[in-house]
Formats: C-alpha cells, sequence, structure tokens
C-alpha cells in the first residue's frame, strides 16, 4: 500500500502537490512543506502549538494503591537527543513536524539497560520514505534501511490500512496555492517586472520605434535622478492600474488564513485572523485557554503523551501538564485558591507554594494574629 506507489510512501518535505487540474485566478503554484511555511497564517498555527504544548511540564509517573506518585524523569525525558537537544526543543520539533505532515521520525541511536530507546536523533521529513511490501515495513532515511524497531515513528491523523498519517499540507494545498500565487503575483507586480509600471502617450501624434525610444530613455533618466521631465501638451502619463480580477489579490490571500486555521486546529482570532463581520468575546482568559485545551490541543496531548509513555519501562508513563496552559487572570487565580482553601482541598502551605512561597513561619502567624486577631474556635474544635 501507498499514498504515491504501489511499494513506497512518502512522507517528507520533498513532497510536491499541486493542485491538480485547477485554475487560479494568479496561476498555480507548487505547495510542499516548505513552501507552505511562505504562508503566514500556516507557520502562525504550527508555531502557536508547537509553543504551547512543547513547553508544557513533562512529568513521570507510576500508580500506587491507585493513587498518581511522581516518580524521576530518565535521561530521555530531559535530553532526549543528546546533551544538546533538552526535551522542550525535541516536543517543539516533533510537534511540528506532527502538525504540518501528520508524521514525524527519528533514528534511535542509543539504548538503556531495559533495551529502551536512551536517545533518538529526530530527522528531517523530506530524508524519509516508508515503504510496506507483504507486510514488511522499512523506513529509508537518507539512503539507509531501517527495521521499524530502530525508528520512532509518531503519527498523527491516521486512518485504518495506512502506516503513516495524512498531511495537512497535502490537503490544504488548494488553499496555500492560491495564497502562494496570489503572493507571487503581488510581488511581481509591484517589483514592475509583471507589467509596466506606467503609460507614457503622446497625445498629439504616433510614433515611431526610434522616437518612442528616445522619449521612454529620457523620461526614465529623469525619474532616476529625481529630476524634472520636461514636455509640451502633447504628452500625458497614466499610472498603470490593474484590472479588477488582478487586484483581488489581497481579497484572496486574506480569505485563505480562516480555512488555513480550520486545517491546522488553531482557532483563527488566536493568530490575530478574526473571521470578517464575526464578534468573538470572552470572559476571561481562562476561559479561553480552556477552549483552546479541551477543542484543539487536548486529542493532540492526549496522543504525545501515550507515545511518549512507550519510552518508560511499565506501569511508569508520561503526562503532559496541561494545567500550565490554564494561566488565570489575577483576580480569577485567587478567587479560585480562596474556593480550595476554604473547602479544605488545599492546604495554606500547598496554597503557597503555587506562589513559589515558603511555608508560614511562626512569626507570621503570629503577625496575622495581632493584625487580624486569633481564628475563632467552633464548637467542633475547628477554627473559623
Amino acid at each position: 500500500m501507498s499514498l504515491f506507489s504501489p511499494r513506497r510512501t512518502r512522507a517528507a518535505s520533498g513532497m510536491t502537490v499541486p493542485p491538480p487540474g485547477r485554475s487560479s485566478l494568479f496561476g498555480s503554484a507548487t505547495v510542499t512543506n516548505e513552501t507552505a511555511l511562505r504562508h503566514s497564517a500556516v507557520w502562525a498555527c504550527l508555531r502557536l502549538r508547537a509553543d504551547l504544548i512543547s513547553t508544557l511540564p513533562v512529568d513521570a509517573y507510576r500508580k500506587v494503591d491507585g493513587v498518581q506518585v511522581e516518580v524521576p524523569k530518565p535521561p530521555i525525558l530531559v535530553n532526549p537527543g543528546g546533551e544538546r537537544v533538552g526535551i522542550h526543543e525535541w516536543i517543539y520539533s516533533t510537534q511540528f513536524d506532527l502538525d504540518r505532515s501528520g508524521n514525524c521520525f527519528g533514528v534511535i541511536t542509543e539504548r538503556n539497560g531495559l533495551g529502551l530507546p536512551a536517545r533518538i536523533d529526530l530527522v528531517q521529513l523530506g530524508d524519509v520514505s516508508v515503504s510496506d511490501v507483504g507486510g514488511e515495513i522499512k523506513y529509508h532515511i537518507g539512503g539507509d534501511t531501517y527495521r521499524p524497531a530502530d525508528v520512532w515513528h509518531e503519527r498523527q491523523y491516521t486512518v485504518p490500512g495506512l502506516i503513516v498519517g495524512l498531511s495537512p499540507v497535502a490537503y490544504a494545498a488548494w488553499s496555500i496555492g492560491s495564497y502562494l500565487s496570489a503572493q507571487d503575483f503581488s510581488l511581481g507586480w509591484f517589483g514592475n517586472s509583471a507589467i509596466p509600471a506606467a503609460e507614457l502617450v503622446n497625445t498629439q501624434k504616433t510614433l515611431n520605434q526610434k522616437e518612442a525610444l528616445v522619449a521612454k530613455t529620457s523620461y526614465e533618466a529623469a525619474v532616476r535622478s529625481g529630476g524634472l521631465f520636461v514636455h509640451g501638451n502633447d504628452w500625458e502619463l497614466k499610472p498603470m492600474q490593474a484590472v479588477d480580477s488582478q487586484t483581488r489579490f489581497l481579497e484572496t490571500m486574506q480569505y485563505g488564513v480562516p480555512d488555513i486555521a480550520r486545517f491546522f486546529g488553531c482557532p483563527a482570532d488566536l493568530i490575530d485572523s478574526a473571521a470578517g463581520g464575526s464578534s468573538v468575546t470572552y470572559a476571561n482568559i481562562t476561559q479561553r485557554n480552556l477552549q483552546l485545551l479541551i477543542m484543539n490541543l487536548g486529542p493532540a496531548i492526549s496522543r504525545r503523551e501515550n507515545a511518549l509513555s512507550n519510552l518508560l519501562s511499565k506501569p511508569r508513563f508520561v503526562k503532559l501538564n496541561a494545567g500550565a496552559l490554564l494561566r488565570m487572570d489575577p483576580q480569577t487565580r485567587a478567587a479560585t485558591i480562596k474556593t480550595q482553601l476554604d473547602s479544605r482541598v488545599l492546604a495554606p502551605s500547598e496554597a503557597r507554594a503555587l506562589d513559589d512561597r515558603a511555608p508560614l513561619t511562626s512569626d507570621q502567624l503570629a503577625e496575622f494574629d495581632r493584625v487580624y486577631g486569633a481564628p475563632r474556635t467552633t464548637p467542633t474544635g475547628a477554627t473559623s
């Protein structure tokens, strides 16, 4: 099986996706994982998702009597790519590839005493192809062939029977291609290479080729030097105007942004491109971040946790602390902590630790008593 041939599947940045049979107002641009990054919305979506997921704290746990207990992180969760590649950079790079191509690849170059990966060197998408011949899967990376056991391969956007994930860039090629074609047109237009910048017309007579060249040279010399172009009442200068179908490139470029945001699972308003005519408001930052986490990032985070857990010996598992994304405004955060304190879900020392503060000392407690009065004791022995 394969996406592009009976024997081999290409999951690479070198993959070109020209929209077949599409007629574009501005031509047809070839779309690859690299050229797609020229679209600001593609770049913004990939950056935002990779930024947020890669900066979530990575922790290792195991269950003890049904309780989740944190355990020391093995080196693979600290420097998965060796001493020069830390976990945050490694997750950023892999998330970037997952979100644009549906796949990320790395070669397992070291293993620990349990035979689990101890180092994974990531490789460029353009260097990888995957073949499945008679049920035998092989990875071809930079001219070398690897067994699946020697390759780290994470997938996203999977479908049954396909050994690689689907590529959003491939399926968004039409939208991206329209933008890139419009971009190429605008560069040509405003760079004065696509058409003449102006039209100099003699209204009194028809010029031969020699006279036209003399007039053109005289005008260009005056424009370049910032001087004056002297003429009588027989010359008329007309700046060239793009026809209506060509000037629509701005509309095309703007239209593609919300469409791209949908392909890459990123709300358009978070990349500064709210849909025209729409108005989206949120009560506070926490609600907006919660919606982003649940609707857009949550599934990707869960898949990454499952994949990273395969690097640990069972029953240990990996958790990405998504709570770090739910940063609250100061007033909401204070109210939440107070509610947890009042309901005795959170201890005062734990609440202070959230702000990187040490537990209250005896002197501080005595000061509270002097300023606010000693806590009252209820008949049940509880304080209030």
